[in-house]
Order: structure tokens, then sequence, then C-alpha cells
């Protein structure tokens, strides 16, 4: 049986504070695993986030959902100073572009 740990998304980075690479899940954010070896540290952090959510089905608890099988609306809300809403706009206008073409754009690239 295919455990939904195996879905969720990890990463590994060099991280010079430790000197060493450190293993993460997003879907369990406070979890990390660090190893002297790129590989070490996924299989690590693969492991503990197996464990965890093996521990949290055998209590009860709820599961993260992968974010590889949520939905996604393409919509979400962001707030941002009044000043900043107008020279997006600004921009918007003067590139011939709706204030959303904009702003999405500009996401993407970054």
């Amino acid at each position: 049986m295919t455990s939904i740990a195996q879905h969720y998304t990890y990463r590994v980075r060099w991280s010079c504070e430790d000197e060493a690479f450190v293993g993460t899940v997003a879907e369990l954010p406070s979890l990390s695993w660090i190893a002297q070896d790129q590989f070490e540290a996924l299989q690590g952090i693969s492991e503990l986030a197996q464990s965890i959510v093996s521990e949290l089905i055998s209590t009860g608890q709820e599961v993260p959902c992968a974010l590889s099988e949520k939905e996604f609306s393409g919509k979400f809300m962001v707030r941002i100073p009044p000043e900043a809403h107008r020279l997006l706009a600004i921009d918007a206008a003067e590139q011939n572009l709706s204030l959303n073409r904009l702003v999405s754009s500009r996401l993407v690239r970054s």
C-alpha cells in the first residue's frame, strides 16, 4: 500500500550553518533531517515523514494532504500597501495589460 508520505513535497538543500545537507518536507514543516550526503538527507526525511504519518493515523489525528494531490483554484487574495497598488496599476496601464495579468506574470517569473 502506498503511503501518502510518498506523495509529499521533499527538498534537500545545503546548509552552510550546519555544514551538511538538510532534508525538509513542505507538508510537515516542523520536520527536518540533517546528513552529510544528499541521498541520506532525502532518505532520512522521507522515513521520518512516513513515521509521523503512521503515528498520526494510529492516534486518529489529521494527516496533511499532499500538495501534489490538492486542487487549486488559481485565485488568492494579496494585501499590499495602497502606494504599491497604485504603482502596479500604473505599470499595467503603461504596458496595456490588466493588473491581474501584470502581477501574475511577475509572480511566475519570481
